[in-house]
């Protein structure tokens, strides 16, 4: 490995000329900021592979600050120029400017929820007595920050309701910090404990257990996570004195978490060796009183295992080993058996919740959600019906409860809350949003379209009744495609003005999620990867075919792993699109596992320590597949400096390579848009506002459009 410096210099373009923005993007009247090139070389089994931009990964530096300065002024000046954003942002927050609650959950003698008027930064934690009490207000974040980015990231109540551990996040940050709240006078006790990452807080007794990570050396926000470990907190002391559960010093990057079952006997140690490239989880439990962890399952392979509640000494627990659709089985613990609860289906299996004596088990057809009652023994008892083709979520709660709750949700229906009486078997509506649009104004219609392969992948298209399909459509193509993640239906309102205005969404069901369960995902993983990008080109392709649009109005979307699926896709097929929007995006394929909690991604990925996976990720990584020369669609690449789960450097390092390769010839501009004091997802409700303003703007500006 050498590293020569060159021209240290870095020049600082502060101002774009109005001529620039005199056309429809005119990339070679934008003058991009000059980012000094080292030469860099990493050698992969005997291949040397240049990274000019290395230096970009340090961001404490004064040089990196400089660089993200001027990149800034170029992108926020050519978007503020944009004579209709400020009608966009305002169109944005009239649509999102209703109240939003999430479904309650009982405690003793209250019930807890999280409502946000309309246009708070964040959502305020309320409680009141009974289903009909006046409601209390028990946290409101957006007092513990000036710009409302502090988050209230984790409520757990401790089982008699008396405390409660409240998590909080900086500016979008991961890394939490966690206080305990007495809950008789709703007063802050002086228990702090910091560095906590990848965790829950699960009670049990006079304390919690959680997990964290040792302060790291060097950057809080870049520096590689390893050893994690569970502590238990006793409430009154100091974190100091916090006991050591469990650790693993010889595999630093594994996970460890613990949860407390809800009769607080047992804690439920889970272990996952993603690092190692391993898909699953090993389990362990400890008896209360008792200081050995026992095994359930000790081998970590690619089977995951989820404790869902223990039965007295057995446990209840949902598994996909040997049943890649997923399945519930039942651990006795007495003969160390397993016996079938919930056999494997067709349609995958998405979630399975103990509450009110009864089992809520969530399956998946074709991407919507169908949710069913049994008895924990497994006899199916009643199926919920849902109002249409969507997503459901909730039905949690406790033994003793009567009644749970759950939300239902579609792209066009906007989450409702549901209460279920387990007596009767019946769904009532809880609570239904009020909005000022009318949501039957619009439409969505699932498609299915064959990949490159001819596997059939399904899409959900929504627009705004009576839209004519001609082919001149504005649309915006969504996928992830990726870590057994699915897209389900789920309704945003921040679509409905974009739909106002004729555009059409597409949301894609790429393979490398869990839409059909292990195997679906399976097929866009590790050295299959190109599957979900030939699943992505194939959706533009039907979408063009199918005269929903056309290439030089079709636009990319992804975030994260998606931001990855668009970086690759846009360097494989260009032409096929007018717009790409690239957010948070793993673009460095073969540095991802270096950075904080990266090496976690391996299981989906692979590493380029491996000879056979470094080709396959070095043949399609965003970063190094920018051809020089190249005529790329109008990018806007989006980060943000507190991003700790996908480090910016990333998008620098990206960004920098396209505009040095592409930024004279191509004829669209190359802009990264990066976020202050937000991290992975934006921070609060008016930074994501405003992004979305600036996304609709680049996108309507490079189509030719205006937005009316």
């Amino acid at each position: 490995m050498t590293a020569v410096f060159m021209n240290s210099k870095i020049f600082l373009m502060t101002l774009m000329t109005a001529s620039a923005l005199s056309g429809i993007g005119h990339a070679q009247q934008l003058k991009y900021p000059e980012t000094r090139k080292q030469e860099h070389f990493d050698e992969y089994h005997g291949v040397k592979v240049a990274d000019p931009y290395r230096w970009l990964e340090d961001d404490r530096s004064e040089e990196t600050a400089a660089w993200v300065k001027a990149q800034n002024e170029v992108t926020f000046g050519y978007l503020n120029a944009i004579p209709f954003k400020e009608k966009i942002f305002q169109d944005l927050e009239k649509a999102y400017n209703y109240p939003k609650y999430s479904a309650p959950r009982k405690k003793g003698e209250y019930f807890y929820f999280y409502k946000n008027d309309g246009l708070q930064n964040q959502a305020v934690l309320y409680r009141q007595k009974g289903i009909n009490g006046a409601p209390e207000v028990v946290v409101d974040p957006n007092k513990l920050s000036p710009d409302g980015t502090t988050r209230l990231t984790v409520f757990s109540l401790s089982k008699d309701g008396a405390y409660a551990v409240l998590g909080f996040s900086k500016g979008g940050s991961d890394w939490q910090e966690y206080q305990v709240m007495n809950m008789k006078d709703l007063s802050m006790l002086a228990d702090r404990v910091e560095w906590v990452k990848v965790s829950g807080a699960s009670w049990q007794g006079e304390g919690f257990y959680y997990s964290r990570y040792p302060k790291p050396d060097g950057s809080a926000l870049a520096a590689k996570n390893e050893n994690h470990q569970v502590f238990f907190h006793r409430i009154g002391t100091k974190q100091e004195q916090d006991k050591l559960v469990f650790e693993d010093p010889a595999n630093p990057q594994r996970f460890h978490t613990v949860g407390t079952t809800e009769d607080e006997q047992y804690a439920v140690l889970t272990v996952s060796d993603r690092g190692k490239g391993k898909d699953g989880n090993g389990v362990w439990v400890l008896k209360k009183g008792e200081s050995r962890f026992v095994p359930i399952r000790e081998e970590i392979t690619d089977a995951s295992f989820r404790v869902i509640e223990n039965i007295g000494a057995d446990f209840l627990i949902e598994t996909n080993d040997d049943a890649p659709n997923g399945k519930v089985m039942r651990f006795k613990t007495a003969g160390r058996t397993w016996e079938t609860v919930l056999p494997e289906r067709q349609e995958p299996l998405e979630s399975a919740q103990l509450a009110g004596g009864k089992l809520f088990a969530s399956y998946l057809k074709d991407v919507t959600s169908r949710a069913y009652v049994y008895t924990p023994a497994g006899v199916l008892e009643s199926e919920i019906q849902m109002p249409g083709l969507g997503s459901a979520a909730g039905f949690g709660g406790d033994q003793e409860d009567t009644f749970v709750f759950y939300t239902y949700t579609s792209f066009n229906y906007p989450s409702t809350i549901f209460r279920y009486d387990i007596a009767s078997g019946k769904s009532s509506v809880f609570r239904e949003p009020e909005v000022t649009f009318k949501p039957s104004d619009y439409e969505t219609k699932q498609v299915f379209y064959p990949s490159k392969d001819g596997t059939r992948i399904p899409a959900f298209i929504t627009y705004k009744k009576g839209l004519k399909l001609d082919g001149t459509n504005p649309t915006i193509l969504y996928g992830y495609g990726g870590f057994n993640v699915s897209l389900p239906p789920a309704f945003s309102p921040t679509r409905i003005p974009f739909f106002d205005q004729g555009g059409v969404f597409v949301q894609a069901n790429l393979r490398g999620g869990s839409e059909y369960g292990e195997k679906w995902h399976e097929q866009g993983m590790k050295l299959k990867k190109q599957n979900v990008f030939d699943d992505f080109i194939a959706a533009a392709e039907f979408l063009i075919r199918e005269q929903y649009t056309s290439p030089e109005r079709l636009a990319i979307q992804g975030g994260s792993n998606g931001g990855l699926l668009v970086g690759a896709v846009m360097n494989q097929r260009p032409e096929l699109f007018k717009v790409a929007f690239p957010a948070v995006g793993v673009m460095d394929m073969l540095r991802f596992h270096k950075f904080t909690i990266g090496w976690n991604w391996i299981a989906d990925y692979g590493s380029s320590d491996n000879a056979e996976e470094f080709k396959v990720l070095r043949g399609y990584s965003p970063l190094h597949n920018i051809k020089t020369g190249g005529h790329y669609p109008a990018t806007m690449i989006t980060t943000a400096d507190h991003d700790d789960r996908v480090v910016p450097a990333h998008s620098f390092k990206y960004a920098a390579e396209l505009q040095a390769k592409a930024g004279s010839t191509s004829s669209n501009p190359l802009l990264i848009r990066i976020d202050t004091n937000s991290g992975h997802g934006a921070s609060n409700t008016k930074k994501a506002l405003e992004t979305q303003a600036d996304i609709y703007a680049f996108l309507f500006r490079n189509m030719g459009l205006s937005w009316k």
